[in-house]
Protein backbone atom coordinates (compact mmCIF):
# COMPACT_ATOMS: atom_id res chain seq x y z
CA UNK A 1 0.00 0.00 0.00
CA UNK A 2 1.15 3.75 -0.73
CA UNK A 3 1.81 5.55 1.94
CA UNK A 4 -0.74 8.67 0.75
CA UNK A 5 -3.26 6.75 0.52
CA UNK A 6 -6.29 4.91 2.80
CA UNK A 7 -7.79 1.65 3.15
CA UNK A 8 -9.86 2.46 0.73
CA UNK A 9 -7.16 3.21 -1.58
CA UNK A 10 -8.19 6.56 -1.95
CA UNK A 11 -5.65 9.40 -1.96
CA UNK A 12 -5.17 11.39 1.45
CA UNK A 13 -6.04 15.20 1.30
CA UNK A 14 -3.55 17.20 2.46
CA UNK A 15 -3.14 18.57 5.66
CA UNK A 16 -1.44 22.10 6.33
CA UNK A 17 -2.25 23.42 9.95
CA UNK A 18 -0.55 26.42 12.16
CA UNK A 19 0.14 24.65 15.27
CA UNK A 20 2.08 27.57 16.54
CA UNK A 21 3.55 31.41 15.47
CA UNK A 22 5.62 33.37 17.94
CA UNK A 23 8.60 35.60 17.88
CA UNK A 24 11.72 33.31 18.39
CA UNK A 25 14.21 35.91 18.62
CA UNK A 26 14.53 40.40 19.14
CA UNK A 27 16.23 42.79 18.77
CA UNK A 28 16.52 46.47 19.21
CA UNK A 29 20.39 48.69 19.19
CA UNK A 30 20.35 52.50 19.44
CA UNK A 31 23.89 52.93 19.24
CA UNK A 32 23.97 56.92 19.30
CA UNK A 33 20.97 57.67 22.11
CA UNK A 34 20.69 60.30 22.83
CA UNK A 35 21.88 62.67 20.41
CA UNK A 36 20.17 60.43 17.21
CA UNK A 37 16.95 61.80 18.82
CA UNK A 38 17.98 65.15 18.05
CA UNK A 39 18.06 64.62 14.26
CA UNK A 40 15.76 66.27 12.25
CA UNK A 41 16.72 64.45 8.83
CA UNK A 42 14.43 61.77 7.54
CA UNK A 43 16.82 57.92 7.69
CA UNK A 44 17.61 55.61 5.06
CA UNK A 45 16.41 52.27 5.56
CA UNK A 46 17.84 49.64 5.08
CA UNK A 47 15.92 45.38 5.02
CA UNK A 48 17.14 42.54 4.74
CA UNK A 49 14.59 39.57 4.65
CA UNK A 50 15.49 35.50 5.02
CA UNK A 51 13.08 32.33 4.80
CA UNK A 52 14.24 29.64 6.27
CA UNK A 53 12.18 26.12 6.53
CA UNK A 54 13.21 23.02 8.66
CA UNK A 55 11.36 19.46 9.71
CA UNK A 56 11.57 19.38 13.27
CA UNK A 57 9.49 16.12 13.90
CA UNK A 58 7.40 13.60 11.48
CA UNK A 59 4.95 15.86 9.68
CA UNK A 60 5.60 19.45 11.51
CA UNK A 61 8.27 21.88 10.24
CA UNK A 62 9.00 25.36 11.54
CA UNK A 63 9.42 28.64 9.26
CA UNK A 64 11.68 31.10 10.47
CA UNK A 65 11.30 34.91 8.98
CA UNK A 66 14.10 36.74 9.52
CA UNK A 67 14.11 40.64 9.05
CA UNK A 68 17.24 43.18 9.96
CA UNK A 69 15.70 46.88 9.26
CA UNK A 70 18.50 49.48 9.74
CA UNK A 71 17.92 52.84 9.76
CA UNK A 72 20.70 55.65 9.26
CA UNK A 73 21.13 59.35 9.04
CA UNK A 74 24.06 60.10 7.28
CA UNK A 75 26.41 57.68 8.54
CA UNK A 76 25.46 57.69 12.29
CA UNK A 77 22.72 54.39 13.20
CA UNK A 78 19.18 55.66 14.32
CA UNK A 79 18.24 52.12 15.39
CA UNK A 80 18.81 48.57 13.77
CA UNK A 81 15.90 46.11 14.53
CA UNK A 82 15.89 42.24 14.00
CA UNK A 83 12.57 40.21 14.08
CA UNK A 84 12.42 36.60 13.81
CA UNK A 85 9.01 35.65 13.40
CA UNK A 86 8.81 31.92 13.12
CA UNK A 87 5.28 29.32 13.18
CA UNK A 88 5.50 25.68 13.22
CA UNK A 89 2.88 24.48 10.78
CA UNK A 90 1.79 20.52 10.27
CA UNK A 91 1.95 19.66 6.64
CA UNK A 92 1.33 15.95 5.89
CA UNK A 93 0.47 14.26 2.57
CA UNK A 94 1.85 16.88 0.15
CA UNK A 95 4.04 15.58 -2.75
CA UNK A 96 7.63 16.13 -1.51
CA UNK A 97 8.47 18.40 -4.94
CA UNK A 98 5.75 20.96 -3.32
CA UNK A 99 7.36 21.41 0.10
CA UNK A 100 9.70 24.04 -0.86
CA UNK A 101 6.70 26.17 -2.30
CA UNK A 102 4.76 25.42 1.01
CA UNK A 103 7.67 26.35 3.05
CA UNK A 104 8.82 29.00 1.06
CA UNK A 105 5.81 30.87 0.16
CA UNK A 106 2.59 29.87 1.55
CA UNK A 107 4.21 29.66 5.12
CA UNK A 108 6.13 32.83 4.87
CA UNK A 109 2.69 34.56 3.72
CA UNK A 110 1.30 33.28 7.18
CA UNK A 111 4.03 34.85 9.01
CA UNK A 112 4.89 38.26 7.38
CA UNK A 113 1.97 40.16 9.26
CA UNK A 114 2.97 39.48 12.37
CA UNK A 115 6.46 40.14 11.34
CA UNK A 116 5.54 43.25 10.04
CA UNK A 117 3.65 44.43 13.82
CA UNK A 118 6.32 43.25 15.74
CA UNK A 119 8.99 45.89 13.43
CA UNK A 120 6.05 48.64 13.68
CA UNK A 121 5.41 47.98 17.45
CA UNK A 122 9.36 47.69 18.43
CA UNK A 123 10.41 50.57 16.30
CA UNK A 124 7.29 52.85 18.02
CA UNK A 125 8.26 51.68 20.87
CA UNK A 126 11.71 52.98 20.59
CA UNK A 127 10.98 56.23 20.29
CA UNK A 128 10.97 56.28 16.30
CA UNK A 129 8.44 56.83 13.89
CA UNK A 130 6.57 53.46 13.23
CA UNK A 131 8.45 51.33 9.89
CA UNK A 132 5.12 49.78 7.89
CA UNK A 133 6.71 47.48 5.48
CA UNK A 134 5.44 46.56 2.14
CA UNK A 135 4.03 43.89 1.61
CA UNK A 136 6.39 41.13 0.20
CA UNK A 137 6.16 39.04 -3.11
CA UNK A 138 7.01 35.97 -1.56
CA UNK A 139 6.48 33.90 -4.40
CA UNK A 140 8.49 35.98 -6.73
CA UNK A 141 11.32 35.81 -3.73
CA UNK A 142 11.42 31.98 -3.95
CA UNK A 143 11.55 31.84 -7.98
CA UNK A 144 14.47 34.01 -8.03
CA UNK A 145 16.44 32.65 -5.39
CA UNK A 146 16.24 29.34 -7.07
CA UNK A 147 17.02 30.66 -9.88
CA UNK A 148 20.36 32.33 -8.48
CA UNK A 149 21.40 29.03 -6.56
CA UNK A 150 20.50 27.14 -10.09
CA UNK A 151 22.96 29.92 -11.93
CA UNK A 152 25.45 29.39 -8.73
CA UNK A 153 25.25 25.38 -9.47
CA UNK A 154 25.73 25.62 -13.54
CA UNK A 155 28.65 28.25 -13.38
CA UNK A 156 31.93 26.11 -12.84
CA UNK A 157 34.01 26.84 -9.83
CA UNK A 158 36.71 28.69 -10.02
CA UNK A 159 40.09 26.66 -8.89
CA UNK A 160 42.86 28.42 -7.45
CA UNK A 161 46.11 26.43 -7.93
CA UNK A 162 49.04 27.02 -6.17
CA UNK A 163 52.58 26.11 -7.29
CA UNK A 164 55.39 25.31 -5.80
CA UNK A 165 58.39 26.94 -6.50
CA UNK A 166 61.95 25.00 -5.58
CA UNK A 167 65.03 26.76 -5.73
Amino acid sequence: MEPNTNTNNQPQQPVFTIEKLYVKDLSLEIPNAPGIFLERETPEVNIQLHTKGERIDEGMYEVLLTITVTAKVKEKTMFLVEVKQAGIFQIRHVPEADMDPVLGIACPNILFPYLREAVSDIVTRAGFHAVILNPVNFEALYYQGKQQAEQKAAAPEKVEETQKVTH
